[in-house]
């Protein structure tokens, strides 16, 4: 298996843009996870997308001057969970958000970009679950189709509080979705106490993967806390063929406890570690 790494520009979010580049250059990672968070990334969709043309060859070239790749570019349009949904039952949200999504392919290939993650939606209370799992994967396949009409992949993040905070729903939303991928965290369902076993059936289904420490309780924890079997992780890619990158992402958000650990210090850790693994 020829591992990839790649780290979050999001993982150091008091530092200056060009300074957390310089930060990845400089822990020899050769991509980096680029967020497109609303209000809270270096990099903004209201602020970028004024001139997609201009930000797309900027950041290229920042990254070209320090060696670096796009491995990912990910979109989050705001801070919950639920306002941007791609499965909104609103159709003129939906349709905004469709806008959004064209945005950030124009932008991805303008920064020589080949891959966007994004979030897969959530269930809307006021209507049975597979009403809102329908509409989710009909609407994720129209992104699919997008985003792959120009060589560009596109996943989604199953996460606490989505459409498929399992693996089974996970699996069952790739299963009826045509094309679409992940962007696999482990945490996720680690913190919620499910063992690595029941996990490991999507790695599979992975075009872009995420690695920090997690244990049961705790969505982000440190090397030492972490419970996840990475080395077994890695094992699995490699049977399975995973071509994509090894995204270490430790985040500093006031949620989930995620600013209670040494970001620097465990993004070392990690990358250490999944060096010295053999497969």
């Amino acid at each position: 298996m020829n591992k990839k790494f790649a780290c979050a520009d999001f993982t150091f979010p008091l530092l200056p843009h060009d300074a957390v580049l310089d930060l990845i250059a400089l822990l020899g990672m050769k991509g980096v996870d680029i967020g497109l968070f609303e209000n809270r990334s270096h990099l903004w969709p209201s602020k970028v997308f004024r001139n997609i043309s201009k930000s797309a060859a900027e950041l290229a070239r920042k990254l070209d001057d320090r060696g670096l790749k796009p491995a990912d570019i990910f979109l989050q349009p705001a801070a919950d969970f639920v306002s941007p949904a791609p499965n909104h039952p609103d159709p003129k949200i939906r349709r905004k958000m469709r806008d959004l999504f064209e945005r950030t392919v124009d932008f991805t290939a303008g920064c020589k970009a080949k891959h966007i993650s994004a979030l897969p939606g959530v269930h809307f209370e006021e209507e049975p679950r597979q009403a809102s799992l329908q509409r989710c994967s009909e609407e994720l396949a129209w992104r699919c189709e997008t985003a792959n009409k120009v060589g560009i992949t596109f996943s989604v993040e199953a996460h606490i509080g989505s459409i498929v905070p399992s693996p089974k729903e996970a699996l069952e939303l790739i299963e009826m979705t045509p094309g679409l991928t992940l962007t696999l965290d482990y945490t996720h369902f680690t913190r919620i106490g499910l063992p690595d076993k029941q996990i490991e059936p999507l790695i599979q289904h992975a075009s872009h993967f995420h690695v920090r420490g997690g244990c049961e309780g705790r969505l982000q924890a440190s090397f030492k806390q972490n419970t996840i079997d990475y080395a077994r992780v890695l094992k699995v890619m490699n049977d399975t063929g995973y071509k994509g990158y090894l995204g270490i992402e430790y985040v500093w958000i006031d949620w989930e406890h995620c600013n209670e650990v040494d970001n620097l210090s465990e993004t070392i850790q990690f990358r250490d570690f999944l060096k010295s693994v053999k497969v």
